[in-house]
Protein backbone atom coordinates (compact mmCIF):
# COMPACT_ATOMS: atom_id res chain seq x y z
CA UNK A 1 0.00 0.00 0.00
CA UNK A 2 1.65 3.27 -1.09
CA UNK A 3 2.14 6.21 1.24
CA UNK A 4 -0.38 9.05 0.97
CA UNK A 5 0.62 12.40 -0.49
CA UNK A 6 1.19 14.99 2.23
CA UNK A 7 0.29 18.67 2.02
CA UNK A 8 2.92 21.35 2.61
CA UNK A 9 1.57 21.79 6.13
CA UNK A 10 1.82 18.05 6.78
CA UNK A 11 5.37 18.04 5.42
CA UNK A 12 6.29 20.80 7.86
CA UNK A 13 4.84 18.83 10.77
CA UNK A 14 6.62 15.72 9.54
CA UNK A 15 9.99 17.46 9.82
CA UNK A 16 9.23 18.52 13.38
CA UNK A 17 8.20 15.01 14.40
CA UNK A 18 11.08 13.38 12.54
CA UNK A 19 13.49 15.53 14.59
CA UNK A 20 11.68 14.67 17.81
CA UNK A 21 11.68 10.93 17.16
CA UNK A 22 15.32 11.00 16.07
CA UNK A 23 16.37 12.65 19.33
CA UNK A 24 14.26 10.41 21.54
CA UNK A 25 15.32 7.19 19.80
CA UNK A 26 18.86 7.55 21.09
CA UNK A 27 17.92 8.26 24.71
CA UNK A 28 15.84 6.68 27.47
CA UNK A 29 15.18 9.90 29.41
CA UNK A 30 11.71 10.58 27.95
CA UNK A 31 10.56 7.02 28.62
CA UNK A 32 11.84 7.20 32.19
CA UNK A 33 9.99 10.44 32.90
CA UNK A 34 6.70 9.20 31.43
CA UNK A 35 7.05 6.06 33.56
CA UNK A 36 7.58 8.15 36.69
CA UNK A 37 4.58 10.34 35.88
CA UNK A 38 2.26 7.36 35.25
CA UNK A 39 3.55 5.12 38.02
CA UNK A 40 2.11 1.60 37.95
CA UNK A 41 -0.28 2.64 35.16
CA UNK A 42 2.66 2.83 32.72
CA UNK A 43 2.61 0.01 30.11
CA UNK A 44 6.30 -0.64 29.58
CA UNK A 45 6.16 -2.60 26.33
CA UNK A 46 3.91 0.04 24.74
CA UNK A 47 6.46 2.75 25.61
CA UNK A 48 3.90 5.55 25.20
CA UNK A 49 4.73 9.22 24.77
CA UNK A 50 1.04 9.99 25.20
CA UNK A 51 -1.80 9.39 27.64
CA UNK A 52 -1.93 5.67 26.71
CA UNK A 53 -1.85 4.16 30.20
CA UNK A 54 -3.22 0.79 31.31
CA UNK A 55 -6.75 2.15 31.94
CA UNK A 56 -6.92 3.59 28.41
CA UNK A 57 -5.69 0.36 26.85
CA UNK A 58 -8.36 -1.55 28.76
CA UNK A 59 -11.03 0.89 27.61
CA UNK A 60 -9.97 0.49 23.98
CA UNK A 61 -10.03 -3.31 24.17
CA UNK A 62 -13.59 -3.27 25.49
CA UNK A 63 -14.87 -0.53 23.22
CA UNK A 64 -13.48 -1.85 19.92
CA UNK A 65 -15.18 -5.26 20.26
CA UNK A 66 -13.00 -6.74 17.52
CA UNK A 67 -12.62 -10.37 16.41
CA UNK A 68 -9.36 -12.18 15.58
CA UNK A 69 -8.05 -11.58 12.05
CA UNK A 70 -9.92 -8.30 11.65
CA UNK A 71 -8.19 -5.05 10.62
CA UNK A 72 -7.29 -2.23 13.02
CA UNK A 73 -6.01 1.23 12.05
CA UNK A 74 -3.85 3.27 14.44
CA UNK A 75 -4.29 6.87 13.26
CA UNK A 76 -1.42 9.15 14.28
CA UNK A 77 0.43 6.03 15.41
CA UNK A 78 3.78 7.57 16.32
CA UNK A 79 6.23 4.75 17.02
CA UNK A 80 3.40 2.24 17.03
CA UNK A 81 3.21 0.93 20.59
CA UNK A 82 -0.54 1.28 21.06
CA UNK A 83 -1.49 -0.36 17.77
CA UNK A 84 1.05 -3.15 18.16
CA UNK A 85 -0.11 -3.92 21.69
CA UNK A 86 -3.77 -4.00 20.61
CA UNK A 87 -3.00 -6.18 17.58
CA UNK A 88 -1.26 -8.72 19.79
CA UNK A 89 -3.92 -8.59 22.52
CA UNK A 90 -6.88 -8.90 20.14
CA UNK A 91 -5.35 -11.21 17.53
CA UNK A 92 -5.96 -8.67 14.76
CA UNK A 93 -3.83 -6.96 12.12
CA UNK A 94 -2.79 -3.34 12.51
CA UNK A 95 -1.97 -0.64 10.01
CA UNK A 96 -0.48 2.51 11.51
CA UNK A 97 -0.59 5.90 9.81
CA UNK A 98 1.63 8.86 10.73
CA UNK A 99 3.04 11.94 9.01
CA UNK A 100 6.55 11.14 10.28
CA UNK A 101 8.43 8.73 8.03
CA UNK A 102 10.89 8.08 10.85
CA UNK A 103 8.09 7.20 13.27
CA UNK A 104 6.69 4.78 10.67
CA UNK A 105 10.08 3.09 10.33
CA UNK A 106 10.57 2.86 14.09
CA UNK A 107 7.08 1.39 14.48
CA UNK A 108 7.71 -1.26 11.82
CA UNK A 109 10.99 -2.18 13.51
CA UNK A 110 9.12 -2.87 16.77
CA UNK A 111 6.69 -5.41 15.31
CA UNK A 112 8.96 -8.39 15.94
CA UNK A 113 9.11 -7.60 19.66
CA UNK A 114 5.31 -8.04 19.72
CA UNK A 115 5.56 -11.35 17.79
CA UNK A 116 3.76 -9.82 14.83
CA UNK A 117 4.65 -10.70 11.24
CA UNK A 118 4.90 -8.01 8.53
CA UNK A 119 1.54 -9.21 7.23
CA UNK A 120 -0.09 -8.36 10.58
CA UNK A 121 1.72 -5.09 11.31
CA UNK A 122 2.20 -2.46 8.61
CA UNK A 123 2.92 1.25 8.88
CA UNK A 124 2.57 3.94 6.23
CA UNK A 125 3.04 7.68 5.89
CA UNK A 126 -0.21 9.63 5.76
CA UNK A 127 -2.17 12.32 7.55
CA UNK A 128 -5.19 12.22 9.82
CA UNK A 129 -7.38 13.68 7.07
CA UNK A 130 -5.81 11.81 4.12
CA UNK A 131 -4.68 8.34 5.10
CA UNK A 132 -4.51 6.93 1.58
CA UNK A 133 -6.43 3.85 2.76
CA UNK A 134 -9.27 2.28 0.75
CA UNK A 135 -12.92 2.92 1.56
CA UNK A 136 -14.37 0.62 4.25
CA UNK A 137 -10.92 -0.76 5.03
CA UNK A 138 -10.96 -1.23 8.81
CA UNK A 139 -13.09 -2.99 11.39
CA UNK A 140 -11.71 -0.73 14.13
CA UNK A 141 -9.62 2.40 14.61
CA UNK A 142 -7.81 4.13 17.47
CA UNK A 143 -6.47 7.67 17.63
CA UNK A 144 -4.59 8.62 20.80
CA UNK A 145 -3.79 12.28 21.51
CA UNK A 146 -3.79 13.20 17.81
CA UNK A 147 -6.81 15.52 17.69
CA UNK A 148 -5.03 18.78 18.40
CA UNK A 149 -6.34 22.29 17.84
CA UNK A 150 -4.49 22.61 14.53
CA UNK A 151 -6.37 19.82 12.81
CA UNK A 152 -9.79 20.06 11.16
CA UNK A 153 -11.74 17.68 13.40
CA UNK A 154 -14.64 17.49 10.95
CA UNK A 155 -12.25 16.37 8.21
CA UNK A 156 -10.68 13.77 10.53
CA UNK A 157 -14.09 12.35 11.43
CA UNK A 158 -15.06 12.24 7.75
CA UNK A 159 -11.88 10.29 6.98
CA UNK A 160 -12.54 7.93 9.88
CA UNK A 161 -16.03 7.23 8.61
CA UNK A 162 -14.73 6.65 5.10
CA UNK A 163 -12.20 4.01 6.10
CA UNK A 164 -14.38 2.22 8.68
CA UNK A 165 -16.53 -0.67 7.59
CA UNK A 166 -20.25 -0.44 8.47
CA UNK A 167 -20.52 -1.35 12.14
CA UNK A 168 -16.83 -0.57 12.75
CA UNK A 169 -15.80 1.43 15.81
CA UNK A 170 -13.26 4.16 16.48
CA UNK A 171 -11.87 5.03 19.92
CA UNK A 172 -10.38 8.51 20.25
CA UNK A 173 -8.91 10.59 23.06
CA UNK A 174 -9.75 14.26 23.32
CA UNK A 175 -9.12 17.20 25.65
CA UNK A 176 -11.18 20.33 26.14
CA UNK A 177 -11.46 23.22 28.55
CA UNK A 178 -14.24 23.21 31.11
CA UNK A 179 -14.27 27.02 30.98
CA UNK A 180 -15.25 27.21 27.30
CA UNK A 181 -18.28 25.94 25.46
CA UNK A 182 -16.71 23.03 23.59
CA UNK A 183 -18.02 21.48 20.38
CA UNK A 184 -20.54 18.75 21.08
CA UNK A 185 -19.28 15.28 20.28
CA UNK A 186 -22.77 13.97 19.42
CA UNK A 187 -23.29 16.81 16.94
CA UNK A 188 -19.83 16.43 15.38
CA UNK A 189 -20.21 12.68 15.08
CA UNK A 190 -23.68 13.03 13.57
CA UNK A 191 -22.45 15.49 10.94
CA UNK A 192 -19.79 12.97 9.94
CA UNK A 193 -22.31 10.14 9.70
CA UNK A 194 -21.11 8.44 12.89
CA UNK A 195 -22.83 7.45 16.12
CA UNK A 196 -21.38 8.40 19.50
CA UNK A 197 -21.65 5.16 21.47
CA UNK A 198 -19.85 6.30 24.62
CA UNK A 199 -17.95 9.21 26.09
CA UNK A 200 -16.11 8.96 29.39
CA UNK A 201 -14.03 11.42 31.35
CA UNK A 202 -10.54 10.40 32.52
CA UNK A 203 -10.25 12.55 35.67
CA UNK A 204 -6.78 11.28 36.57
CA UNK A 205 -5.19 12.24 33.24
CA UNK A 206 -4.62 16.00 33.78
CA UNK A 207 -2.74 15.19 36.99
CA UNK A 208 -0.52 12.78 35.09
CA UNK A 209 0.40 15.59 32.69
CA UNK A 210 1.06 17.91 35.64
CA UNK A 211 3.49 15.38 37.15
CA UNK A 212 5.16 14.92 33.77
CA UNK A 213 5.63 18.64 33.17
CA UNK A 214 7.10 19.03 36.65
CA UNK A 215 9.54 16.23 35.88
CA UNK A 216 10.54 17.85 32.59
CA UNK A 217 11.34 21.08 34.41
CA UNK A 218 13.18 19.27 37.18
CA UNK A 219 15.31 17.31 34.70
CA UNK A 220 16.03 20.17 32.30
CA UNK A 221 19.80 19.62 32.39
CA UNK A 222 19.46 15.93 31.54
CA UNK A 223 17.00 16.67 28.73
CA UNK A 224 19.40 19.18 27.19
CA UNK A 225 22.32 16.78 27.50
CA UNK A 226 20.54 13.75 26.04
CA UNK A 227 18.14 15.33 23.53
CA UNK A 228 19.79 18.64 22.65
CA UNK A 229 18.66 22.19 23.24
CA UNK A 230 16.08 22.30 20.44
CA UNK A 231 14.09 19.33 21.74
CA UNK A 232 14.48 20.35 25.36
CA UNK A 233 13.26 23.87 24.57
CA UNK A 234 10.21 22.44 22.79
CA UNK A 235 9.31 20.23 25.76
CA UNK A 236 9.83 22.98 28.32
CA UNK A 237 7.74 25.39 26.23
CA UNK A 238 4.92 22.82 26.15
CA UNK A 239 5.15 22.44 29.91
CA UNK A 240 5.12 26.20 30.47
CA UNK A 241 2.11 26.79 28.21
CA UNK A 242 0.01 23.75 29.06
CA UNK A 243 0.54 23.35 32.80
CA UNK A 244 -1.59 26.39 33.77
CA UNK A 245 -4.47 25.01 31.68
CA UNK A 246 -4.62 21.64 33.41
CA UNK A 247 -6.87 22.78 36.24
CA UNK A 248 -9.70 23.34 33.76
CA UNK A 249 -8.84 20.51 31.35
CA UNK A 250 -11.33 17.71 30.78
CA UNK A 251 -9.80 14.56 29.32
CA UNK A 252 -12.18 12.32 27.38
CA UNK A 253 -12.18 9.02 25.58
CA UNK A 254 -14.99 8.59 23.06
CA UNK A 255 -16.23 5.64 21.04
CA UNK A 256 -17.74 6.28 17.62
CA UNK A 257 -19.42 3.73 15.38
CA UNK A 258 -20.15 3.79 11.68
CA UNK A 259 -23.79 2.69 11.51
CA UNK A 260 -25.07 -0.20 9.49
CA UNK A 261 -28.62 -0.65 8.31
CA UNK A 262 -29.41 -3.29 10.91
CA UNK A 263 -28.16 -1.27 13.90
CA UNK A 264 -30.59 0.64 16.16
CA UNK A 265 -29.55 4.10 17.39
CA UNK A 266 -27.04 3.93 20.24
CA UNK A 267 -27.42 5.71 23.56
CA UNK A 268 -24.47 7.90 24.41
CA UNK A 269 -22.86 8.25 27.82
CA UNK A 270 -21.99 11.60 29.40
CA UNK A 271 -19.90 13.74 29.38
CA UNK A 272 -19.13 13.78 25.65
Amino acid sequence: MPDATLTETDEAYAKVYDAMHSARASSSIVRQLYAQAMGDAYPWDVDPASSADWPLLGTMVGALRMYPEQQLVDLGCGTGGVGLWLARALGVSVLGVDVSALAVKLAADRALAFQLTPERARFVVGSRTATGLPDQYAHGLVCVDALGKRVDRSAVLAEIRRILKPGGRAVLTSNRSRAAQPPSWPEGASRAGLILEAGHERPHEPQMWRRLYELWNRHEDELRKQLGDEQADSMLYEARVQAPKLENRQALVVTLRRPDNASPPAQRSAPA
